[in-house]
């Protein structure tokens, strides 16, 4: 879409919304990434148990997935707003800049650890050492950054759909390179564990898992930091609705489910895969996990196609990052454009990436993210849905013609500086703040916004509900219709684009058993010396299928 389609400020219009396809390449794409190698050894280094890990991460999982589904995706296909433009709504255009300024910048580090992720790969062919301290210690690791970083931000520049056509083509690959990877270090971790000789069973495998890659300590890292975590570590895109801005295309709330494909697969999968990878790394480059960075990993587990890996991973979830840092910044001045302010956020986010703290820091970072930005998804959820049911006026500050809701802005800033408090002073650890934290901004918010004025009746309070009823019903009109999206339109697909479909599933299928092979003949140069030349069929193949099956109806 052109900037002009992206509905920065009004409602996305029915003919421009999206299939389920879309949303499960987006969701697969874009949380099967780089950063999964650091979370992924992260737990490693934690001291955290098998079992806490393999549990844990099933709960906090299905709370990321339920909080997409419940919460996020039926406010965004509601108002059909970008988070920006609603929080305006409902806050103010004073509010929103404040907040804009605070969420580009959090966006801007969040992809830069991204980008730094890809450039830890392409840094290896370059001879070009690890770069895992706090500044780069090599100019040519600056330089490469910023050829990753140009392309991150050409294709932030691209807009919405071409995000999940690039996570499209490469989200099956990518799942499938993580578990290949585990399969090819398994053996190397079965060696260091004594009284286990193969994998036999699952109880086989927990013993190699508890003994040679999560090793429990004695240290207060548990199931519930796991659990925490793994429902924390995308806060600000569910729990704070920062993913309105993408499910406000979706037909139907539903599609917020599609989450699971990202969590499951990338925050489950990918990252237990990682764990077995970076423990497995460590022992065959006689080091600690800490000592390596996302590119040695996979490329002493994939080779040449590790490295490709760890680029396409980081590059599809920094794509959408700073698509999002784009729209937070322009939402400042809309005659800026989404475009310029996209080019001019990813330079400075690229310019961040350099330094390769962003993603050695990530834990924390992550942790403070979701502390500063929840209690504004608590404050967007009580407005939507909780003012209706105590008799409250929704939208009431900009009714009474203010241009920042100081009850809405007063929460925000308490509630951080709260909850900074409280993490500070050792009371609570920071993956545990969140829920207390939202449940006092919801409680303050209501009470504030009560006495400021919503619960005066406003005039135009009726008009506009009516017009958004009217908008909904239009909505609900088209979609019922025969024509309700032409991307969901039956397609004649030319013979070559099929036969070229078919092709690409081969190539991964050959992807696979090449890593069954290499478990089976315990030999990792089986993987490490083949596995590109499927990769790259692969690619080829899948690249051109897609874009023959999309320009043909």
């Amino acid at each position: 879409m052109s900037a002009a389609e992206e509905f920065e400020s009004v409602p996305v219009s029915a003919e421009k919304l999206q299939g389920p396809k879309t949303f499960a390449a987006s969701y697969a794409g874009e949380h099967v990434a780089g950063t999964e190698f650091v979370i992924g050894a992260l737990f490693v280094s934690w001291g955290v148990g098998a079992v806490d890990v393999l549990v844990g991460l099933l709960i906090g999982n299905l709370l990321a997935v339920l909080t997409w589904g419940l919460v996020t995706a039926p406010i965004a296909t509601d108002t059909r707003l970008t988070l920006y433009a609603y929080l305006e709504k409902i806050a103010g255009p004073g509010t929103i800049r404040f907040y804009s300024v605070i969420n580009g910048i959090l966006f801007c580090v969040l992809a830069g650890a991204m980008i730094t992720v890809s450039a830890s790969a392409v840094r290896i062919p370059f001879g070009i050492p690890d770069q895992v301290g706090y500044f780069p210690t090599d100019w040519r690791f600056v330089a490469v950054v910023l050829g990753v970083g140009a392309v991150v931000v050409y294709m932030a520049v691209k807009g919405f759909k071409k995000l999940a056509a690039f996570a499209e083509v490469c989200a099956p690959w990518m799942i499938l390179m993580f578990i290949v990877g585990a399969f090819v270090m398994m053996p190397t971790t079965v060696a260091a564990t004594a009284n286990v000789d193969s994998i036999n069973s699952f109880n086989d495998f927990l013993t190699v898992a508890s003994d040679s890659i999560w090793k429990k300590t004695t240290g207060d890292i548990g199931i519930m930091h796991v659990i925490a975590f793994a429902w924390v570590a995308n806060l600000a895109m569910h729990g704070s609705l920062g993913d309105m801005t993408l499910l406000r295309f979706a037909k139907s709330p539903r599609y917020g489910y599609f989450s699971a494909l990202g969590m499951f697969i990338g925050h489950y999968i990918a990252w237990i895969c990682a764990g077995v990878m970076g423990a497995g790394a460590a022992i065959l480059l006689n080091t600690t996990i800490t000592a390596i960075d996302p590119g040695s990993v996979a490329y002493t587990a994939l080779g040449t196609s590790g490295i490709l890996a760890v680029i396409i991973a980081g590059w599809t979830t920094s794509n959408p990052t700073i698509y999002r840092a784009g729209l937070a910044f322009s939402s400042l001045n809309q005659s800026w454009g989404r475009t310029r302010v996209t080019i001019v956020v990813g330079i400075i986010t690229t310019i961040i990436a350099c330094s390769p703290f962003v993603f050695s820091g990530l834990l924390g970072f992550v942790g403070y993210m979701g502390l500063l930005l929840a209690p504004v998804g608590a404050i967007i959820v009580a407005e939507h849905w909780l003012f209706n049911k105590i008799g409250l006026t929704r939208y009431w500050s900009s009714y009474k013609g203010n241009t920042t809701n100081w009850a809405a802005l007063s929460t925000w800033v308490v509630s951080m500086l709260v909850g900074i408090a409280v993490e500070q002073a050792g009371v609570l650890h920071l993956f545990f703040i969140l829920v207390p934290l939202w449940i006092f901004a919801t409680a303050m918010y209501v009470a504030l916004a009560s006495v400021m004025g919503a619960k005066e009746t406003y005039p135009e309070a009726a008009i506009a509900e009516q017009a958004e009823s009217d908008r909904k019903a239009k909505e609900a009109v088209y979609l019922a219709g025969p024509t309700n999206g032409a991307e969901d339109a039956v397609k004649i697909i030319p013979l070559n684009a099929t036969l070229a479909k078919f092709v690409s599933w081969g190539a991964l299928v050959a992807c696979a058993l090449l890593g069954l092979l290499a478990y089976a003949n315990t030999n990792i140069e089986i993987v490490t010396s083949w596995l590109i030349i499927p990769t790259l069929v692969y690619f080829v193949t899948a690249t051109y299928a897609y874009l023959k099956s999309n320009s043909t109806q």
